[in-house]
């Protein structure tokens, strides 16, 4: 039992996570990765989306190639407490944005991410972070230069505001950003860079690259 428990403990995280906000587009993005179609007319998940399997764009390799495991987490608020079942076997996350309808919902994406950047998991085992700016390719869609600096903005103003939160909040939150900085993304202490992608139409190169740098083909 003891040999079992080591082994467990040294086999490496291999469970890339999809989170974000209802209708940003995880789901699509999840079909794209895995079958090579955003499957349209896919609903609001309720339950968790996820599987072991080899990426669609790596199906005509000819080399051996080591599936990934892909969770698409619900966003709906209720429903997102299932991240922290995801979390230790995490070797990397994707944070959603719907970069075509992201003004009305910045607040609510920057609270949300607010909260997985100071998760103490995430902090403690420097979890990399992807915000995917998705839906990139509608021509009203938001640049990613302007969403991170929005959430940068937000973030900000949630960190001044959850400072008098109870001890009992706090036990499971890291403090975020610099004090007495303005905060922006590159004072997180694990890596979170930014990137674009369009579920619908297949272009997810980026979110490929990001998963394959942090769990190996």
């Amino acid at each position: 039992m003891k040999n079992q428990l080591r082994i467990l403990k040294r086999t490496k995280p291999n469970t890339i996570v999809l989170a974000g906000l209802s209708g940003s587009g995880k789901t699509t993005l999840f079909y794209q990765l895995r079958d090579g179609s955003p499957h349209q007319g896919t609903v609001t998940s309720m339950e968790p989306n996820e599987g072991s399997f080899i990426l669609h764009s790596e199906l005509e390799k000819k080399k051996k190639i080591n599936p990934v495991y892909i969770v698409d987490v619900p966003g709906h608020s209720r429903l997102r407490l299932k991240l922290d079942e995801y979390l230790p076997q995490t070797a990397s996350l994707v944070f959603v944005v719907d970069a075509l309808d992201f003004l009305p919902n910045c607040r609510a994406a920057a609270e949300y991410l607010y909260d997985i950047l100071t998760k103490t998991i995430i902090v403690k085992r420097k979890i990399p972070v992807l915000i995917l700016c998705n839906k990139t390719d509608k021509v009203t869609a938001h640049t990613k230069d302007f969403i991170r600096k929005q959430l940068e903005k937000e973030i900000d103003k949630l960190r001044t505001s959850r400072t008098a939160i109870s001890t009992a909040d706090i036990a499971n939150e890291h403090a975020l950003g610099t004090p007495g900085e303005p905060f922006v993304i590159s004072q997180c202490v694990n890596k979170v860079t930014v990137a674009e992608a369009s579920g619908l139409t297949g272009n997810i190169s980026q979110v490929e690259q990001f998963i394959r740098e942090y769990v190996r083909p």
